[in-house]
C-alpha cells in the first residue's frame, strides 16, 4: 500500500512539473518573444489591462529614484503612460535567452520615442510561471551602448526623462 502511495504521490508531483519545465530552447526562446512582443503591443494599442496581465505579482521595475515593488506599484506608475491617445515611446526586443530548464529568461531591446528615434535599451527578466504563460519579473533600462549609437546614426532621440518615460523602456 505504501508503494502504491509513493507512486500516487509521485504521478501527482514530479510528472507535472516535467510538462512545466519545456527544454525545447528555440520553443522557450519564442514563447518568450511573442510574450514580450505582445507586452510591448500593450503600449502601443494603449490596452492598460493587456499590461497588467504581463506582469508578475513579484514584479520589480526601476524608475526613478528607487525601485518599484510589487504589481500594484508598477501599475500605479506606468497607468500615466496609457492615459494618452498616443504612445510615450515604443519597445522592441532584439535578443531573448532561455535558461535551460525553462524557468527563466532574459530580453532586451531598444525603446524609440514616438518619432523612432532611439533612447535607451531595455533589459526583462521574464519567469515562466505555468506552462507556456510568462510573466516580467525584473526590469530596469539602460543608456545606449555606443554600438547601439553607431546602427543608430543620426536617429538618437532625448533621453526618456525628456518624453517623460520611465528608463526602464
Amino acid at each position: 500500500m505504501r508503494r502504491v502511495c509513493a507512486w500516487a504521490l509521485f504521478m501527482t508531483l514530479v510528472l507535472p512539473m516535467s510538462a512545466f519545465t519545456q527544454t525545447d530552447p528555440e520553443s522557450l526562446r519564442s514563447q518568450v518573444l511573442a510574450t514580450e512582443r505582445a507586452f510591448a503591443r500593450s503600449m502601443a494599442e494603449r490596452d492598460f489591462a493587456a499590461f497588467a496581465r504581463h506582469l508578475s505579482e513579484q514584479a520589480v521595475f526601476w524608475s526613478g529614484p528607487a525601485p518599484l515593488q510589487g504589481k500594484a506599484a508598477v501599475m500605479n506608475a506606468w497607468k500615466p503612460f496609457y492615459d494618452a491617445a498616443q504612445a510615450p515611446f515604443s519597445w522592441e526586443p532584439d535578443q531573448v535567452v532561455v535558461l535551460a530548464d525553462g524557468s527563466l529568461a532574459h530580453s532586451t531591446g531598444l525603446v524609440r520615442d514616438p518619432a523612432g528615434r532611439l533612447l535607451a535599451r531595455f533589459n526583462s527578466v521574464w519567469r515562466q510561471e505555468s506552462p507556456g504563460v510568462w510573466r516580467i519579473v525584473f526590469d530596469r533600462g539602460s543608456p545606449l551602448s555606443e554600438a547601439d549609437r553607431k546602427a543608430a546614426g543620426d536617429g538618437i532621440g532625448s533621453s526618456p526623462a525628456a518624453v517623460n518615460a520611465p528608463p526602464e523602456r
